[in-house]
């Protein structure tokens, strides 16, 4: 035991290394598995090289952003005594992280795509662990990458900052270090952003171009070979949902355990850690939460082809969320003292166990509603349904119906699980609430990941001419995948408001500023034009799949008029003419919505300091929350709505399939839902917490010299006394009391 007391902190990283491990067996695993014949490994070649290329385009973007990003933070380190250059290097490493994540995850999809299609020949049972083991490669990677990037460099800065000068945990030189470290977010996010407005711009330009040509004009079948777009359609996937999605849960777990940290160096720690017990926990739970992960992966499996793959994915979620509430009881018991306060808040350490529950049942009610309302079968979906046999109008009115609906529960657990968690201890309970949700992060990630593998699984098998039976396996997976990656979006925005929370009120305390005020005028104002700002990044992502999906549609209808023998299987598609538009649209189009997340805060935060910059924040992430849900759960069930005609559903009594008016309505659903979905709805939780972070970075420069000026009304009394003196004459005095303007 002390040993272990003794070296935890070198522990941690070794955790992250330790999953790299694993993931590394894992991807070999996937590797050696039979890619099937030489048809389908060419078509699996043209997606992984559509998916290199879209990477290599945005990574030439981004490597110029990095650089000057890293330029503007090291001289702006250099200004104040809680910060330094290096912060620039802590930026630069966790760009280059949130990058190779995401790359881990679509170079194992790539692979994983083609061999789930040849398992799925075989049983739904094999094509499940194909699927799922890919998917686990990336949730396992993201999440030993974050452990190993945040637990090795909090040792280097803990140890320049702290140890070297002899100074204190809870002093001016560990607020440098977490302050340092935080560009190591700032770095992951900013990657993170683009590459899921870039990845989602991507996908969605290539499956609305798919859709309303090929499937709704054509009438042909969703990723036909015919179909010059269904290339790009299937690497989107991949850079989209895969990719993006790994930079982008990959910045969230960094954010909300560092936002633990910083609002754990407030909270003077009697502990046989050297003081550093409530800094260190945060990450020890997210270590232990990746072990239990991998753990919880072996319950993931199926055995007979009625199995159901939802429940087998909940087995192993469920297993992972148990695990890790049982584990951290013992790591909370022993790390911590009896006794702690932060911000005059006072707490015992089972509090904050209690705090830790609040987040994992917070994040595990937001699965189960997002599911509810996603999922086929359930109520919404087939209201939806319902609504589709009476047109596209229909269709439509439904799906947003049930898109603003499905955030009232959410929103009532959120909010539940912000006052559970402050009422247990405090800020520090908030973000600790945050950091137990995003311990299982791992395996939801792979869930999460598993979806896009099946559905390229499915589209190779389109295209190859395979038999139904693998189509309907594969459609099987990719079904169950659309209400996963929904319910992960769900699991990522709750996580994004818990850590924003946090992050606010670490930005407070950094700031030097102990309320923000909204009965002051430009306090509200800084408060609506916050929430305005979800609302402009949704209307540039959106509108930027809308132009890029033009000249998709444009391209598509260009080829079947002007290549004769394409619909007859006598000519091949220019495949990578349709790429091209993707990429050149996403890497164009997602610098604005980039732009405002990083640059808004940094002039209403110098504008108007940092009390406006708060109302700002406040408004950005309450608005973000409840568009993001409202966005992502409306896109996951129009697809699935879409979804349920390949099988068959009745309406009033008749059964209506493929190719019928309603299955037409439910597909221009779809489309409209695409953008929401896989675009802007899942870049809300990024967008908050990026906006948090760099207000974060730059509290200390506007906090500096920042001087308030309160006027105080002037007082004046005139007291009247009437006295008589020695001589019996009356004697008046005038006594006046009088109170200054002062400023404070």
């Amino acid at each position: 035991m002390e040993f272990l007391q003794n070296n935890l902190i070198y522990l941690i990283p070794a955790m992250g290394v330790f999953g790299i491990i694993v993931m590394a067996i894992k991807s070999a695993w996937v590797t050696k598995q039979d890619a099937g014949d030489e048809n389908m490994q060419r078509l699996s070649g043209y997606i992984a090289d559509g998916a290199m290329a879209f990477l290599k385009a945005e990574w030439k973007v981004l490597g110029y952003f990095s650089a000057i990003a890293a330029i503007l933070l090291a001289y702006s380190g250099t200004l104040v005594e809680t910060s330094s250059w290096v912060i620039s290097i802590s930026f630069i490493i966790g760009a280059f992280t949130s990058a190779l994540a995401g790359y881990i995850g679509m170079n194992i999809a790539t692979k994983a795509n083609v061999r789930t299609t040849q398992a799925a020949r075989t049983s739904l049972a094999s094509a499940l662990k194909v699927s799922f083991t890919g998917g686990s490669v990336m949730g396992i990677g993201v999440a030993g990458l974050a452990v190993l990037g945040l637990g090795s460099l909090f040792i280097v800065f803990y140890q320049i900052y702290v140890i070297n000068t002899g100074a204190s945990v809870n002093g001016k030189e560990m607020e440098k270090a977490l302050e340092v470290l935080a560009g190591f977010s700032l770095g992951a996010e900013s990657i993170a952003l683009f590459a899921r407005v870039g990845g989602g711009i991507y996908t969605k330009a290539a499956d609305v171009g798919a859709d309303l040509v090929g499937k709704v004009e054509a009438g042909i079948p969703e990723d036909d070979v015919r179909n010059p777009a269904t290339i790009a359609d299937n690497v989107g996937d991949n850079v989209g949902d895969v990719a993006g999605m790994g930079a982008d849960l990959f910045g969230s777990y960094v954010a909300t355990i560092l936002a633990t940290m910083i609002l754990g160096r407030e909270i003077t720690s009697v502990d046989n850690f050297g003081g550093i017990a409530p800094i260190l926990l945060p990450m020890l739970i997210a270590g232990l939460g990746l072990i239990l992960s991998i753990v919880a992966t072996a319950f993931v499996k199926i055995s007979k082809e009625t199995d159901s793959v939802q429940n087998a994915l909940n087995m192993g979620n469920w297993s992972s969320i148990v695990l890790t509430a049982i584990v951290s009881f013992f790591a909370v018991n022993w790390m911590l003292p009896e006794n702690m306060v932060i911000r005059g808040f006072e707490f015992s350490k089972m509090d904050v166990f209690y705090a830790i529950i609040v987040g994992l049942v917070v994040g595990t009610l937001m699965s189960l509603i997002t599911e509810y309302y996603t999922a086929m079968g359930k109520r919404p979906v087939l209201s939806i349904i319902r609504q589709s046999s009476t047109g596209h109008a229909t269709n439509i009115i439904a799906g947003l119906s049930v898109g603003m609906e499905s955030t009232v529960l959410p929103i009532l657990v959120l909010a539940g699980g912000i006052y559970g968690s402050f009422y247990f201890a405090g800020f520090y309970g908030v973000a600790i609430a945050a950091a137990g949700m995003m311990a299982t992060t791992a395996m939801q990630l792979s869930i999460d990941a598993f979806g896009p593998i099946a559905d390229n699984a499915g589209g190779i098998a389109e295209m190859s001419g395979l038999p139904p039976e693998v189509r309907e396996r594969t459609d099987n997976l990719d079904a169950v995948g659309n209400t996963t990656a929904a319910t992960g979006k769900g699991f990522a925005i709750a996580s994004a408001a818990l850590t924003s929370l946090a992050l606010f009120a670490a930005f407070v305390g950094v700031a030097g500023i102990d309320r923000i005020d909204i009965y002051k005028a430009d306090v509200l104002a800084g408060l609506f034009v916050g929430g305005m700002i979800p609302f402009i990044f949704s209307a540039l992502c959106i509108s930027a799949v809308g132009r890029a999906a033009m000249d998709m549609v444009n391209e598509v209808r260009r080829q079947f008029r002007e290549i004769p023998g394409i619909m007859e299987y006598k000519a091949k598609p220019e495949y990578e003419k349709c790429v091209a538009i993707s990429t050149k649209a996403s890497i164009r189009e997602m610098m604005l919505p980039g732009a405002i997340a990083l640059i808004v805060p940094i002039i209403i935060g110098f504008a108007f300091g940092p009390e406006v910059l708060g109302g700002l924040l406040a408004g950005v992430t309450v608005s973000g929350v409840l568009m993001g849900m409202f966005q992502s759960n409306a896109g996951g069930a129009w697809d699935n709505a879409k979804k349920s005609f390949e099988a068959g559903v009745e309406i009033n009594g008749e059964m209506y399939y493929k190719k019928s008016e309603p299955h037409k309505a439910s597909v221009t659903g779809d489309t409209v839902g695409d953008p929401f979905k896989d675009t802007s709805g899942p870049s809300m939780n990024i967008l908050i917490k990026l906006m948090s972070i760099v207000s974060l970075i730059i509290a200390p420069h506007i906090s500096a010299g920042t001087s308030h000026q309160v006027k105080v009304e002037v007082r004046k009394e005139m007291k009247i006394i009437n006295t008589v003196d020695q001589s019996g004459k009356t004697v008046t005095d005038t006594l006046i009391n009088k109170t200054d303007t002062i400023s404070r």
